[in-house]
């Protein structure tokens, strides 16, 4: 999940203001405009239309959230793990009742398909934040022991403290999750920002997650919301409050991000951008593979960081494959977010269009568009499921990412060339195989430089294990009993006995 931070789009039209939905930050138990009152406009990418208006979040912004998490956290910090647990079984449960509303949320902010994002992401969402849950109860240092003579060592797992949290706009909800329960299951206290494209479904939470501290009688400050623009971003990760800077962004945000949290040696966690490979072998079914690629690659309009985009088939089988691809991305349906048999709806903004169209535009001479390679209708940001075949390692559209829906094909001759073209790129999140040889599998998932290799599929996550990447694709894991310890620092206590 790697898109930049977009620009937001100027009002399309004249209308009301009154016709505008009004966003506004979390901070403290209270929805509160920006102190300035600057707001952002909120657009609607299946018509690219103003909807909303949220709160475009300055210094002062930032201090009031801040303060809000920091006296939260000495009460949260000390609470039980029983009630960590209680308060996150008490969102899920209150996600999976509101799943409609949530989902009307999501999908007005991001154009996606309705039944998808309610059959896709509330179950996820809410399997993860119960796994969190559980987690909360499990967070135990090493054994005691004596190291030195009359001496016996303790090691202790304490949460960081507050933490700054920025969250991307291609999964919005489920990228908050990801952000904040793992931390409120450690003890930490959470600012949240996010994209300032897509905040309403954040907004949400922060009013179901706000009651619940309430009704539990809990520090309101443990969660805090506030919306704006990259330079909120900053001055968020810059803030002297903040034990810990987390985002999932681009590179260029996650290099920004670790630049200022140097400045006062924060922790960072980074979640950046992917370029997955997807390594096909002669002996695969190729009518398999191309149906889980092509799901992999078109999903969510192709804007997830470890999105099947980039296939390397061996030349064998080539032709055949490519010909079989691009059927499938002609058979493959975008469109609004009501629209029945469809896989993904638009892009999320204007300059993510042009960013896709652009690359198709830049294509070397060598390179075929097999399939697709235009935008769909001239209202909205739809964008059409994209084969391009004939290209050579070093090709811009190999090595860089589009985040969108454009499925690469290259051949290779050989394990050993595939490896190679496999790893030849600057990102290292995720990546699969496709064989029915297991030895070569095994031996390919030793080889390849991800921090995920799927075999004969691609792309399904579970809670139990990790996300993360290596190189430019940053550090840090989510989900996962890692994703957990990641919010938590490490004490040694030694006693004299």
């Amino acid at each position: 999940m790697a898109p930049e931070s977009a620009t937001p789009q100027a009002q399309t039209e004249e209308r009301p203001v009154s016709d505008l939905r009004t966003l506004r930050n979390y901070i403290n138990g209270e929805f509160v405009d920006a102190a300035d009152g600057r707001t952002l406009d909120i657009v609607d990418p299946t018509t690219g239309e103003v909807y909303a208006t949220s709160p475009l979040s300055g210094a002062a912004d930032v201090d009031a959230a801040m303060a809000s998490a920091a006296a939260a956290f000495p009460v949260w910090r000390d609470a039980t793990p029983s009630t960590r647990q209680k308060l996150l079984l008490k969102i899920a449960d209150a996600i999976e009742a509101r799943a409609d509303e949530i989902v009307d949320a999501e999908v007005r902010n991001t154009g996606k398909p309705r039944a998808l994002t309610l059959s896709e992401e509330i179950g996820p969402m809410v399997d993860q934040i119960r796994f969190f849950a559980g987690a909360a109860r499990l967070l135990e240092g090493k054994a005691a022991g004596e190291y030195m003579d009359g001496m016996t060592s303790i090691i202790r797992r304490e949460p960081v403290g507050v933490c700054a949290q920025v969250a991307p706009w291609n999964y919005p909800m489920m990228m908050a999750v990801w952000k904040f329960a793992p931390a409120i299951a450690a003890g930490n206290t959470v600012v949240l920002k996010p994209s300032d494209t897509t905040p309403a479904s954040t907004v949400l939470l922060a009013e179901i997650i706000g009651g619940i501290l309430k009704d539990l009688e809990l520090p309101v400050g443990v969660f805090n919301v506030i919306c704006g623009d990259r330079e909120t971003g900053r001055l968020m990760v810059e803030h002297r409050t903040p034990a810990m800077a987390s985002i999932t962004g681009s590179v260029r945000a996650g290099i920004q991000v670790a630049e200022s949290a140097s400045k006062d040696v924060k922790r960072v966690h980074l979640e950046l951008g992917g370029k997955a490979p997807v390594v096909v072998f002669e002996d695969a079914d190729i009518a398999e593979a191309v149906e889980g690629i092509s799901v992999a690659g078109y999903f969510n309009a192709g804007q997830d960081c470890t999105a099947a985009t980039r296939v390397l088939v061996h030349e064998s089988i080539h032709d055949a494959f490519v010909e079989a691809l691009a059927k499938a991305a002609a058979e493959t349906k975008t469109g609004g977010v009501d629209d029945e048999d469809v896989l993904y709806g638009p892009l999320n903004n204007a300059n993510q269009l042009k960013q896709v169209a652009g690359f198709i535009e830049r294509l070397p001479a060598h390179a075929k568009v097999e399939a697709g390679g235009h935008r769909v209708g001239d209202k909205g940001y739809f964008y059409a499921p994209t084969v391009v075949s004939g290209l050579n390692q070093d090709d811009e559209i190999i090595q860089n990412e589009v985040f969108g829906p454009v499925i690469t094909v290259q051949k290779f001759t050989d394990e050993d060339q595939a490896v190679e073209y496999a790893n030849g790129v600057e990102f290292a999140l995720a990546s699969s195989v496709w064989t029915k040889d297991h030895a070569r599998a095994m031996r390919m998932s030793r080889r390849l430089d991800f921090g995920c290799v799927w075999i004969n599929t691609h792309i399904p996550l579970v809670a139990e294990m990790p996300h993360g990447g290596f190189k430019k694709s940053g550090y840090g894991k989510d989900l996962s009993s890692y994703g957990f310890e990641d919010y938590t620092r490490v004490k040694h206590v030694m006693t004299a006995i």
